[in-house]
């Protein structure tokens, strides 16, 4: 795999660095699928990053030059488990989204309602999945001045991510929407406490506001 870099992460771990997003990802597919294949050699943990993979508790030193030679297949649209969001577009930003994408405000919920998109990594918050699906072309930028509180639920985007929030935190990424029932996001009495884990694939489906 051209272009890949794998570093020593302490006596047992190795962090992999991918040129893009699109490549860490398939790269982390690949990965769990060659661990449920028995194909590769005992890891303890593989977390998944914007453009690296770490691989924890590696028993097998040997390990690093055998993943620079790994040829790995792009990450398949239907691969994975899926998972449906029910969303309100009724979100704060949604006119600001709007403008960046040259579209009609009506255009926005339509648009990401009908993209599918993959949990990339986990990270922020307990629960917080940065979910990849948009074209490039859409990508926004995070506001100027953050809010000091957005609230559980609240469906967002920035750069080229989406994300819900699983509670109330400051943030700095638009807002279109939100998610009711936020709970069910992070709940660790369930295994896995992540609702949205890496690899999971997400659909947003529109729902209608109530009170």
């Amino acid at each position: 795999m051209s272009g890949i870099r794998v570093l020593e992460a302490g006596p047992r771990a190795l962090l992999v660095e991918l040129p893009s997003g699109e490549e860490a990802e398939a790269f982390h597919a690949e990965l769990l699928r060659r661990r449920a294949a028995g194909e590769l050699p005992a890891v303890r943990e593989i977390v998944p990053g914007a453009r690296t993979v770490l691989l924890d508790g590696v028993e097998d030193r040997a390990l690093a030059g055998r993943l620079r030679s790994w040829t790995v297949p792009p990450l398949r649209a239907d691969a994975g488990e899926a998972v449906e969001i029910p969303v309100v577009y009724d979100g704060p930003d949604l006119a600001d989204v709007a403008e960046a994408w040259g579209v009609a405000v009506a255009e926005v919920p339509r648009i990401h309602a009908r993209t599918e998109f993959r949990v990339a990594f986990c990270g922020f918050a307990p629960g917080f999945g940065y979910l990849t699906g948009l074209p490039g072309h859409l990508s926004v930028p995070r506001r100027a001045t953050p809010r000091t509180r957005v609230p559980a639920g609240a469906l967002a985007l920035a750069g080229p991510y989406t994300g819900v929030y699983p509670r109330s935190s400051p943030g700095g990424w638009q807002l279109i929407g939100r998610m009711p029932g936020p709970e069910a996001l992070w709940d660790p009495d369930r295994e896995p406490a992540a609702l949205l884990g890496p690899g999971v694939r997400v659909r947003f489906v529109p729902a209608e506001a109530r009170g």
